[in-house]
């Protein structure tokens, strides 16, 4: 078996709503080979390394139903097997995964397998560990030729879950990350460790551990500060030992002489018990046990030694939740076995594991145990007497084996009330009380006892997960304490996607937001924007993007552009939204990474439509769309149409539901809301500059759906229309989306349309408007579209009849040749019966708009299909016509002129502002270096245009150069 691609997907996907990760697998040979062919030992080895393989239910739905699916007929495909057996590797570290999924991917042999995961480079190791296990378990003719046959299946798996505990969150911070999961709140891991997001933007919340993020920095000190703190806590009358801070070993001694022996040393700072020592009774241990200390703090403590029972008792938010008697790790002797065998008996408690993995920890017999039996005369192989307690740690902490029982509901009130005060003592929203007494159900003030510490940071297992006793959910009580009954805990949040219009939709309803008051942060196609501002360049409509928004303190309303790519890469960075909304479905992008159909295209975009939670919002006219409605749970489904006769829609208005129509009117055509039976008109499309006067049909349908999920999301009906009126498409705003120069003497639309339904829609503009001279057509397509895509593009072009057609090819050829983009769109528009002199193949993106633009008369209309937009958008603000240059040079011998600042070198990877038209000299235009042009043909002809200037082309007809005659 051989791994050919790997997806992991941080959260939902057309595989779950949850994350997974999805592998290609290649069977090989193996195709040939279900399980009951390698036979029925194969099975039987596999689940003796995996014994939990026999409690998989597999599609027979109850225990046992996967091993069934192996042994019965002819079995099942490895495949299979390999989805659960990652599944279950991941089990034995812990980690509750159930799900999994396997299909045949298309090709023989070959396989998609996904499966959930909690860590994501933790279940890539799983699926390595699982792959190789398989290997092992297979004929040796089988196996593949790189396969180390050294393999041992015991030393991997313990390697395995010590690898997943080093990046699993610790059993406190993740005890708290299910308590919000419980409540529905989401929550990001912000790094490898500990620190934990709980919440979305600016109603977020920070966890490290138990430490929050209201957690006073003072307080943290003081705990830390175990002098500091004993002398607070005395001062108080709360009880607390004689405590001594020294530097050296001989101070110790003395300091313990004056103290009284017995006595305890333990590091100035340490935590978990390490370092600490307790009982000593004279000198020689005194300055071992400072040697020890000093490992973990040059300052050691030294205080009087309290007997009586370890006790930690949390305080949440000046509450008592928890209390656990605490015993360090120990055997008791039966006369018969030694203390090794004891302790393997121990260890065999399903209930423990290695380290964090279960809820005890094995215990070992390390240089600490053996330390603790050499004082009793003891050695492993000693047999201790029947019912002798014989402890291997020093210290109670479940992390080194120790045990818990629950005392919360026996505890003393005084002891209670003495935790909360010193708690609050000390000023911690979540503190632990170290405190150790005869007996917990009786007052200290009458058999005594004392608080060791106060911790700023305890750990929650003990409680949740005790040895004995009811657990406690002290995780549920942090998460009550950050987030109050009815505090929120998220932002509203919006995704869009679609094949066209989901940027200029995302950029509408961010600007909606904004006027209304709100800290929008917006995803897009150029960048991550908060507030207005662009924070990060690139195009950010995948999970990452996401991320960074919702992650924000700062951002009140997400607005998520979702594109197909980051949907099909690595799914979506949150479980829900609150509107979800499809604009359409169509062909683009086509023939790649597995999606060849429409069909297919709209289940992974269908992935927004079902986790919308409140309401989704779908296009009406588009049947993939329409059909989404049956698979989302949101509370509405609100359709949007440009059709008032649409019939589908007029029900569903009937029944009480939501939907956006254009309906016209005497003033023009109306957007117009239906609501639980109200009729609510909204704006004239003419009034939105963005739909050109209402011409632009589809930043019509655009607007419907900004306003649709702007009401959806409960903006108000003014703040809706105001943010329409005054949103328009100049390239500042939203860039290589219909972006209209009118500063020439002729218009130039500029558009990033790549697929033949957005060159459609703007050629059917450019037929609309009133043009009284000619319409020119810098015609596109991007390289790595299927061949029937690229026809298509120049189909819907050949229709608009445009009077000069410019095909070119984009920077990046994407796999293509040279000029083989620009030559099928000249094929396809001949084909069409468009006639050869009214086609030009120009094939640098550059040397076509400039020639697009020269030809330009006053009264024409340029539509320009860009690729790089901002420096196609700078080539248009600073072109100037021979014209132009004839009045500059006039102007010049009359008045000195300079630069203005607007007309000043761009960057390319630059957004420019809209432009005036700029007076400069002649000679200081900024004008592009024309690139090396290849050299297609030796034969050469010439031709001359309206303007005077010759054009140079090849035998085939295509641009090689153009040379103004002065």
């Amino acid at each position: 078996m051989k791994i050919l691609d790997r997806n992991v997907y941080v959260g939902p996907s057309h595989y779950a709503h949850f994350p997974v990760i999805r592998l290609e697998v290649d069977l090989g040979e193996l195709e040939a080979w279900p399980t009951m062919r390698l036979g029925r030992g194969f099975t039987d080895t596999l689940v003796e390394r995996l014994p939990g393989l026999a409690e998989h239910g597999c599609s027979y739905g109850q225990p046992g139903g996967f091993i069934r699916r192996m042994t019965e007929d002819e079995g099942t495909w490895l495949g299979h097997v390999f989805e659960h057996a990652v599944l279950e590797v991941q089990s034995t570290a812990g980690i509750a995964v159930t799900f999994g999924k396997t299909r045949s991917a298309g090709r023989d042999g070959v396989y998609d397998v996904a499966f959930e995961y909690e860590q994501d480079d933790v279940g890539i190791e799983a699926a390595d560990l699982a792959l190789d296990l398989l290997h092992s378990l297979l004929p040796t003719d089988l196996q593949p030729d790189d396969f180390d046959r050294s393999f041992d299946w015991e030393t991997r798996r313990d390697g395995f879950i010590r690898y997943a505990q080093r990046r699993a969150l610790g059993p406190s911070t993740a005890s708290i990350v299910h308590a919000a999961e419980k409540r529905g709140i989401p929550w990001i891991r912000l790094n490898e460790q500990s620190l934990i997001q709980l919440g979305y933007g600016c109603h977020q919340q920070r966890i490290q551990a138990t430490v929050t993020g209201r957690t006073s920095h003072i307080a943290v000190e003081l705990a830390s500060d175990k002098e500091e703190t004993n002398k607070i806590l005395a001062n108080l009358g709360l009880p607390v030992p004689k405590q001594r801070l020294v530097q050296s070993a001989d101070r110790a001694v003395r300091e313990a002489e004056r103290i009284g022996f017995p006595v305890v040393l333990k590091p100035y700072n340490g935590n978990h018990g390490r370092g600490v020592s307790i009982n000593l009774s004279d000198k020689s241990e005194i300055r071992e046990a400072f040697d020890r200390a000093a490992e973990h703090s040059r300052s050691v403590i030294v205080e009087s030694f309290i007997t009586g029972h370890d006790h930690r008792m949390v305080v949440i938010d000046g509450e008592l939740v928890a209390v656990s008697k605490r015993e360090p790790g120990h055997v008791v002797g039966d006369g018969e076995h030694s203390i090794e065998q004891l302790v393997a008996f121990v260890n065999s408690d399903p209930r423990r594991g290695i380290g964090h993995e279960k809820v005890l920890t094995r215990i070992e017999l390390d240089a600490q145990a053996t330390g603790l039996l050499e004082k009793l005369g003891y050695t492993a192989a000693s047999v201790p007497p029947r019912d002798e307690v014989v402890y291997l740690r020093l210290t109670a902490n479940l992390s080194t084996g120790g045990t818990a029982r629950d005392m919360t509901d026996l505890v003393h009130p005084d002891n209670a009330e003495m935790a909360v005060r010193a708690v609050k003592a000390i000023g911690l929203d979540i503190g632990g009380v170290d405190f150790l007494t005869p007996d917990i159900t009786q007052s200290y003030k009458e058999i005594g006892g004392a608080i060791c510490e106060i911790n700023a940071a305890p750990g929650f297992r003990m409680h949740m997960a005790p040895s004995d006793g009811r657990p406690r959910d002290v995780a549920g009580k942090t998460i009550d304490m950050l987030f109050p009954a009815g505090a929120p805990v998220t932002i509203p949040i919006a995704a869009i996607t679609g094949t066209n219009g989901k940027t200029t939709t995302s950029r509408m309803l961010a600007h909606i937001h904004k006027l209304a008051g709100k800290r929008v942060g917006l995803t897009t196609t150029d960048g991550v924007y908060v507030d207005g501002q662009r924070t990060v360049v690139g195009d950010m409509t995948g999970p990452t993007a996401a991320r960074i928004v919702l992650s924000d303190p700062n951002v009140e309303v997400a607005v998520l552009e979702t594109a197909r790519g980051g949907l099909l890469r690595a799914g979506m960075a949150t479980r829900h939204v609150d509107v979800g909304a499809v604009i359409n479905v169509r062909a683009d992008h086509l023939g790649q990474k597995g999606i060849d159909t429409l069909e297919q295209l709209a289940e992974i975009k269908r992935t927004v439509i079902e986790i919308a939670r409140d309401t989704a919002v779908l296009n009406a006219d588009d049947p993939l769309t329409l059909r989404m409605a049956a698979y989302t749970e949101a509370k509405h489904v609100c359709y949007v149409t440009l059709n008032p006769d649409h019939e589908l829609v007029r029900e569903h208005i009937r029944a009480g539901g939501r939907a956006i129509a254009l309906e016209n009117g005497i003033n023009g055509s109306m957007i117009t809301i239906y609501d639980h039976g109200a009729h609510i008109p909204l704006l004239w499309t003419h009034l939105i500059p963005a739909t050109i006067e209402g011409k632009a049909l589809h930043n019509v349908q655009n607007a419907m759906f900004a306003a649709a999920m702007a009401f959806a999301m409960g903006v108000r009906l003014e703040d809706i229309r105001h943010g329409l009126r005054t949103f328009d498409t100049s390239f500042f705003q939203a860039p290589g989306r219909l972006n209209v120069y009118d500063q020439h003497a002729f218009k130039v639309l500029f558009d990033y349309g790549h697929n033949a339904d957005a060159v459609e829609q703007l050629c059917q503009l450019a037929n609309r408007l009133e043009i009284k001279g000619r319409r020119i057509c810098v015609l596109s397509a991007p390289g790595d579209r299927r061949d029937q895509d690229i026809i298509a593009i120049a189909d819907v072009a050949a229709e608009a009849a445009f009077d000069l057609y410019i095909c070119r090819r984009d920077d990046s050829r994407r796999g293509r040749g040279d000029a083989e983009v620009p030559q099928m769109l000249h094929d396809a528009l001949t084909a069409h019966g468009i006639i050869s002199n009214r086609i030009e193949i120009i094939v640098d993106e550059q040397e076509a708009i400039d020639t697009a633009l020269t030809r330009a008369q006053p009264g024409d209309l340029v539509l320009i299909f860009a690729d790089a937009l901002a420096r196609g958008w700078k080539q248009i603000t600073q072109f100037k016509s021979d014209a132009d240059r004839a009045t500059l040079v006039s102007t010049k011998k009359q008045v000195p002129q300079t630069i203005a600042p607007e007309a000043k070198e761009l960057a390319d990877d630059t957004v420019p502002p809209p432009v005036s038209p700029v007076v400069m000299p002649v000679a200081e235009i900024p004008r592009a270096p024309a690139p090396p042009r290849e050299n297609f043909s030796a034969t050469k002809k010439t031709e001359t245009d309206s303007l005077g200037s010759t054009i140079v082309r090849d035998d085939r007809g295509v641009f090689l150069a153009r040379e103004a005659n002065d």
